[in-house]
């Protein structure tokens, strides 16, 4: 088991920016990788498994979901307070942050966002805790940058509808409970469907070999005449335009989980300069190394910024 052995640098006072609620839900996060995710994460690294077990410690740092408003199961934060949780989740393990900010984005933001208030309360409150984990689907085999490509389809059979097709590099899907599908009508319309594990034709076939995002279990979805409720389509936007702007929530999210995994890069350079001896002194002591060291934090503090800006001014 690995120690972890990290800590926080702020040489620009960078927390004077933070609310004590935004400094709470950091620390807190902080202090449950520390204990719970650090000293087994290499080990899910080399199996390439995702540890299911950490689902329910996510939900209670609020990790799924951060500012889905209380009243369908969320913690009601704000922007900041997202994005804070994926830079400590990132600084971990950039898989784990995945399977968050896949829950939180892509799952949950599109059902709050664009569904009806039946769905958010179906849905909502499960995906908060934990209890259900959902997946995104959207990039197929042969429409990965070009989504409005996509031939996964769906026709409108009176009182449901049939749902073909196929979608490739789904985080969380072999665990899933539910998939929010992008999928077009008869028109060529993009629209959301929710399918539900259990529904006869959808399978979850899981994807193996991946070099990277090890901790993280991927895999495909099929659809073979899936038959889908009419009440679980989105019904409050469609085009592709709807999950596009699932994206967008979930780059932001991103571009804090980077630069939590800078700052983790940053903690070990600076401490490895500190232990390696060379020529009778630590590296740390030579101003070649002072020289890298100062710019990567500055490259760091200066993302830092404008990450901190554009959370206080998304909505």
């Amino acid at each position: 088991m690995r120690t972890d052995q990290y800590n926080g640098h702020d040489y620009f006072n960078m927390d004077d920016l933070l609310s004590e609620e935004h400094k709470l839900v950091r620390d807190s996060a902080r202090a449950w990788i520390k204990k719970e995710v650090s000293p087994i994460i290499e080990d899910a690294f080399e199996k390439g498994k995702f540890p299911r077990h950490l689902i329910k410690g996510l939900g209670e740092i609020g990790g799924f979901g951060p500012y889905i408003p209380e009243q369908y199961g969320g913690p009601g934060l704000d922007q900041i307070s997202y994005g804070l949780l994926m830079q400590e989740l990132e600084r971990c393990d950039s898989g784990l942050r995945s399977t968050s900010s896949v829950q939180s984005s892509l799952v949950m933001y599109p059902i709050w966002k664009y569904g009806n208030e039946e769905q958010r309360m179906k849905y909502l409150p499960k995906l908060a805790t934990g209890e259900f984990v959902g997946c995104f689907g959207l990039t197929e085999p042969d429409h990965g940058s070009d989504p409005g490509g996509m031939t996964t389809n769906f026709k409108d059979m009176g009182d449901h509808y049939l749902l073909n097709g196929a979608k490739m590099w789904i985080s969380n899907a072999p665990f899933a409970d539910i998939a929010v599908v992008w999928a077009k009508n008869e028109a060529g319309r993009i629209h959301g469907l929710i399918v539900e594990r259990g529904m006869e034709g959808f399978t979850t076939p899981t994807t193996h070999g991946k070099w990277s995002l090890r901790a993280s279990d991927t895999g495909e979805l099929v659809f073979d005449n899936v038959k889908v409720p009419k009440e679980n389509l989105l019904p409050n936007k469609s085009g592709l335009g709807a999950p596009l702007g699932c994206l967008d929530s979930a780059r932001y999210g991103i571009a804090w989980g980077a630069i939590g995994a800078a700052l983790d890069c940053y903690d070990s350079a600076l401490r490895y300069s500190k232990e390696r001896t060379q020529f009778g002194r630590p590296i740390g002591g030579f101003q070649l190394q002072q020289k890298k060291l100062a710019e990567m934090i500055t490259e760091i503090t200066k993302a830092q910024l404008l990450t901190f800006r554009l959370g206080q001014l998304k909505k």
